[in-house]
């Protein structure tokens, strides 16, 4: 039986679930915002000051409140997923914009009214962000990601790694057993090594070939027959053979394993390392870089299905190829142009790619490391097509120029100094006395939290992304909106286990 929750209770109960989010998510705002611990049923306790992270693990035994938590949850969500930062932000502004608008409602506002005013004013509001912004440089980027991050090394070394390629999506970040952070550039196509049999290996760490030949078959490889043309040529031609197959039989590798004894053969099988649509595209990659075919029936296969590539390295990790640009790969990465989702092929192809161990002495502190190296990268990308002086002092510079009567201009006048005024508090700072000191000077000088210092606009190193400040302005003002909008709850009645506790109405 379907149950409603509303009125009087309804309110108290949004009001709780947007402070109990908001409050515990805002302390972490700035470079001097404070860490959280979360406990985690599938492995051991962990400290983060990642927004989302910690949004996405705040829940109530009250399941009245756990249902509104979820509907708040999604502006920090949002916001993260679109630009990978300003989660915390969003939360900061969602929470005023919610009270300043729940305050109007009190009074006798129409809830409905008063979210498409809040709507209408954001279109306004927008502009006047643009154009606070400008086209980042190298070392503008490096500042973002160094913010986001809240480490100097790490925005140096996810900048260094974003410009060697120039795609988030062919950057690779994971976790590493070590103390230090490693970072490699793979220069070639790379994939994850799936060998046949760890014998192909046998003690060596890696084995790297010269010109190897490739024999690509999007199916399984059961009888050495079917391909015996092939391998009688690579024999004579003594140059290694890589034949890349969805399957093995038992039979097929043994006697490939007995080739390379006996006859001093270098041939590796190796199996596709993925499924699907995505088995037949790693295919594919290597076919159009090596000039090879595809073959799905081994009987099919001829001396001109085989591809070459300049070399090839394998260990037990990683395979990485390394080849010549051909007219066939320049239409085929013309191709994959065509289609967004491919970009991390495109790129792979093109460039090659970067991957982050994030190294740290303990788990949780290694688990910590990555979240921050995950938020710079994402960061830097959504900075790409625009920046401006951090986003607390050019919210609170719009708000100074929002001279309407509306309604909806008193909510955002004073919710856009909130981003701000949480920063210098989590920072011990006093935000009246730093606040005049910024407005006297027209907003020409911003206040480095990190430093404790003034710095001029030309030479400050603290900058936000113009499409993180935009969205999570967005996200924040939707949200706030709807739930304004929300008079009643419907729930399971199962789902408290104080059913008397609200104002219930049988549905």
């Amino acid at each position: 039986m379907k149950k409603i929750v509303t009125g009087k209770e309804l309110e108290e109960k949004m009001q709780e679930a947007i402070d109990l989010l908001c409050n515990t998510v805002k302390t972490t705002l700035g470079p001097k915002g404070s860490n959280i611990i979360i406990d985690h049923s599938n492995f051991s306790p962990f400290i983060t000051n990642d927004g989302v992270t910690i949004a996405e693990n705040i829940e109530s035994e009250d399941e009245v409140i756990n249902t509104i938590l979820e509907l708040a949850k999604e502006a920090s969500i949002k916001t993260n997923t679109q630009v990978g930062d300003g989660t915390t932000t969003t939360l900061v502004l969602l929470q005023k914009i919610y009270n300043l608008g729940l305050n109007l409602i009190q009074k006798g506002h129409n809830p409905i009214v008063l979210k498409r005013e809040l709507d209408q004013e954001l279109e306004k509001i927008i502009p006047l962000i643009k154009k606070e912004s400008w086209i980042p440089k190298e070392k503008d980027l490096k500042n973002i990601a160094t913010i986001s991050s809240k480490d100097e090394e790490i925005g140096e070394i996810i900048t260094k790694a974003y410009f060697q390629v120039g795609e988030i999506e062919a950057i690779n970040i994971q976790e590493y057993e070590e103390e230090e952070t490693k970072i490699n550039f793979i220069k070639g196509y790379s994939l994850d090594t799936n060998l046949a049999s760890d014998y192909f290996l046998n003690a060596l760490k890696e084995v790297k070939y010269l010109n190897p030949f490739y024999l690509l078959v999007n199916s399984s490889l059961d009888d050495l027959e079917d391909i015996s043309v092939i391998l009688n040529n690579v024999l004579k031609s003594q140059k290694p053979l890589i034949i890349i197959a969805n399957l093995y039989s038992e039979e097929f590798m043994q006697n490939i394993l007995t080739l390379n004894n006996d006859y001093q053969a270098q041939i590796i099988l190796l199996k596709t390392p993925y499924y699907g649509l995505s088995s037949l595209e790693t295919l594919e990659d290597i076919a159009a870089l090596s000039g090879g075919v595809i073959i799905d029936d081994a009987k099919d296969a001829k001396i001109s299905s085989l591809g070459m590539s300049e070399s090839i390295i394998i260990n037990r990790e990683k395979t990485i190829i390394n080849y010549e640009p051909s007219p066939r790969l320049t239409k085929y990465l013309e191709k994959l142009a065509q289609d967004d989702n491919n970009t991390k092929r495109r790129v792979m192809l093109q460039k090659g790619s970067v991957e982050i161990m994030v190294g740290a002495p303990t788990t949780t502190e290694r688990r910590e490391k990555k979240m921050r190296f995950d938020d710079a990268l994402y960061a830097l990308n959504s900075a790409k097509d625009g920046v401006l002086l951090g986003s607390g002092i050019v919210l609170s510079k719009i708000s100074e120029s929002l001279n309407s009567k509306e309604v909806s201009t008193s909510i955002f006048k004073e919710a856009l100094l909130e981003p701000l005024k949480q920063i210098l508090y989590n920072s011990g700072n006093d935000y009246n006395l730093v606040y005049n000191e910024l407005k006297n000077d027209n907003f020409k000088k911003l206040y480095n939290v990190k430093t404790g210092k003034m710095e001029e606009e030309s030479k400050s190193v603290v900058l936000d992304s113009l499409e993180v400040v935009i969205n999570s302005l967005k996200n924040a003002t939707s949200i706030a909106g709807m739930l304004l909008t929300t008079t009643s709850l419907v729930i399971n009645e199962y789902a408290t286990n104080k059913p008397n506790s609200y104002n219930y109405y049988e549905s």
